[in-house]
């Protein structure tokens, strides 16, 4: 199994970013996602989640903010992310829904 994230930058409070984690070794189709992040204060979050049907769960720190979704042809899901906040600040993951995380992770900074 392999999962690369991609997409992370540095950005302005406010502004928007697309990160996308490819996927490889497992039925993409048949699994629910996962991305949470990491920062060295809080630990690990999950931020959202989608299932095979193509339903969503966020956590409420970024509901309306950020957009999960999936491309079964790419076996690749994304993160929208909206209306960034410094306190978004964090390493992002992708992850099979209820396994841990195990791969790179890609940095996602905001800053004014």
């Amino acid at each position: 199994v392999q999962l690369v994230e991609s997409g992370g930058g540095l950005v302005q409070p406010g502004g928007s970013l697309r990160l996308s984690c490819a996927t490889s070794g497992f039925t993409f189709s048949s699994a629910a996602m996962s991305w949470a992040r990491q920062t060295p204060g809080k630990g690990l979050e999950w931020v959202s989640h989608i299932y095979t049907d193509g339903s969503t769960d966020y956590a409420d720190f970024v509901q309306g903010r950020f957009t999960i979704s999936r491309d079964n042809t790419k076996d690749t899901v994304y993160l929208q992310m909206n209306s960034l906040k410094p306190e978004d600040t964090a390493v992002y993951y992708c992850a099979i829904k209820g396994f841990g995380v195990g791969s790179p992770g890609t940095q996602v900074t905001v800053f004014s």
